[in-house]
């Protein structure tokens, strides 16, 4: 059976057309084409493309089977992926509904949205140190906040409200609410060391919520819905609390300020708002407040004055790592490293300790150590 044209029009019940779902197609394979569900699901690419368009147009689609699996660093957590075919749908509302949610976030909100990454969500902190301290030349203090267990913490009812909002369309909130309220849980398989799960903390396992909490970790829908679901803290912050400088990534962030005494009263109003508005709290054991020659550690920098650099734990971590990996993975593992480091401008040193570990290990490093190169055969 042929897959329909491109140029087709629009479901008269969806509003989407299969041109838009193979634009999800190519965005969703972007950096998993090698995966052995991306390519299993390329195999047969129209068919398999044909299919889930009949589903979603005929409202008989259902997610599949999660894989379910444990990273270790920085520390313990649980990560849900989703099926591959199940990743085009999530792009698919994403790429539909997103624009329109993001024009509404203030420019201070970072995290899976186009060009506001970790190297941004640095650089717009630091200039606003800069800028509230006048180039360092006076006093400042901040406040840094982290909110407790926050994506298996997620209200999901709260969050469709939210959802439903800004999208009108039937069919499109339909879908969302699928996304949203599908439990991974009923139908998953769990990779690797069983031994790893019981590392993860009963209170941060996704299996210890009751159904209406939490999001899975690993999916492009769960982290666009968790900067939909924090919109109403940054609108607070910005317009209730009145904080000019302020900056967030994901669930952890920042408020600059020449008083303590006006940020322990902000952080006061932040703590009587989250229960009641989004049935959240903030981690108190990770509440910090305190002047910011001292030093701001945020999204792995540490900005002092006039330097920023990568957080000291992290370098000793790659070098760490790349000194013990295996060779077959050691050339992507330290080129990720070096793009990490040289989002720093202070990282010459940090780049030069890990150049020298990977130069023991036989490899070549470029001059400016910002890469380095696959082992010859010959040396290999």
């Amino acid at each position: 059976m042929p897959a329909p044209s491109a140029d087709q029009a629009a479901c008269p019940h969806a509003g989407f057309t299969f041109e838009a779902l193979a634009v999800a197609y190519f965005a969703c394979r972007k950096n998993k084409r090698n995966t052995a569900s991306a390519l299993a699901f390329e195999q047969d690419l129209e068919r398999n493309l044909e299919r889930l368009y009949g589903e979603l147009a005929d409202g008989s689609y259902r997610p599949g089977r999660s894989i379910c699996f444990v990273v270790a660093r920085p520390k313990a957590r649980e990560v849900w992926a989703a099926e591959f075919r199940d990743r085009i749908v999530h792009h698919l509302l994403y790429n539909h509904v997103a624009p329109r949610f993001y024009r509404s976030f203030i420019a201070d909100s970072c995290a899976c949205i186009p060009g506001r990454g970790t190297l941004y969500a640095a650089e717009r902190l630091e200039a606003k140190i800069r800028s509230v301290t006048q180039n360092w030349s006076r006093p400042v203090w901040y406040l840094k906040c982290d909110l407790a267990n926050f994506f298996v913490a997620i209200d999901k009812t709260i969050l469709r409200e939210q959802l439903a909002s800004r999208i009108h369309e039937p069919w499109w909130l339909q879908l969302a609410e699928l996304i949203l309220f599908h439990d991974p849980r009923e139908n998953y398989e769990m990779r690797g060391a069983r031994e790893l799960l019981e590392r993860v903390p009963p209170h941060k396992q996704l299996a210890s919520q009751p159904a209406h909490l939490g999001l899975p970790i690993g999916n492009l829908s769960s982290q666009f819905f968790a900067n939909v679901y924090l919109d109403a803290l940054d609108q607070f912050v910005k317009h209730r609390v009145g904080a000019r400088h302020y900056v967030r990534y994901v669930d952890d962030f920042v408020i600059l300020h020449e008083s303590p005494q006006w940020l322990n009263a902000a952080l006061a109003e932040i703590e009587a708002f989250l229960p009641g508005r989004l049935n959240a709290r903030l981690n108190p054991a990770k509440t910090l407040l305190q002047p910011v020659d001292r030093g701001v550690d945020f999204v792995g920098h540490v900005i002092k004055p006039w330097r920023r650099r990568t957080r000291r734990r992290t370098v000793g971590v790659a070098v760490e790592r790349v000194r013990r990996i295996d060779q077959a993975d050691l050339y992507e593992t330290a080129n990720s490293y070096f793009g990490l480091l040289r989002q720093s401008p202070q990282s010459h040193h940090d780049r030069a300790r890990l150049a020298n570990t990977l130069r023991r290990r036989g490899h070549s490093i470029n001059r400016p150590l910002t890469k380095t190169y696959r082992k010859s055969r010959r040396t290999a």
